[in-house]
């Protein structure tokens, strides 16, 4: 099950059909992302089209996945209103779409009835999964690679769940 964790980026240079990522989670404490926190809370989001502003490793891998083929998308299960990082995140996510990733949201409310796992995934050819642990304050505490199939089924009808009832990005209007 658990297995060392190599770089995402070296990961997703791997994949050869699939990327997907779940996170149902409110609030993030990720160190990365202070910065552009801190300009969203004083209106001072880099515009998405002022890539050299924003744009970094993360989205380069992505772009690369995409360009070889890989359907990259990403499902995020929010409570509703949302949190004040929940609409910073929304604001930014047109950085994911411009790097070629599909991003939906689904209300909490409307994941009733889905059995969804503990944690935050990215599941890789529906075969790896990258678990994502976080601490309660949304900190950032390990990752943990996982290639049994039974996971990767259970984890891939769980974001089929979310996908299907998730609405698109350009559609959907955080309250």
């Amino acid at each position: 099950m658990s297995q060392p964790v190599p770089p995402f980026a070296e990961i997703l240079a791997q994949c050869a059909t699939s990327a997907v990522h779940l996170e149902t989670r409110d609030a993030y404490a990720v160190d990365e992302e202070d910065q552009e926190l801190k300009a969203w809370r004083a209106g001072q989001l880099a515009d998405v089209t002022d890539r050299a502003a924003w744009w970094g490793p993360f989205h380069d891998s992505v772009a690369d996945a995409v360009g070889r083929g890989v359907t990259v998308r990403r499902a995020r299960v929010i409570s509703t209103p949302a949190t004040e990082y929940i609409r910073f995140e929304h604001a930014c996510t047109r950085r994911n779409l411009a790097a070629g990733e599909d991003v939906r949201w689904l209300p909490r409310d409307r994941a009733l009835g889905l059995l969804l796992p503990a944690h935050d995934f990215w599941l890789f050819d529906g075969r790896l999964v990258r678990w994502h642990h976080f601490a309660g304050d949304g900190s950032h505490l390990r990752d943990e690679l996982d290639d049994r199939q039974d996971v990767a089924e259970q984890t891939a009808a769980a974001f089929r769940g979310v996908w299907d009832r998730a609405v698109p990005h350009p559609e959907f209007t955080i309250t």
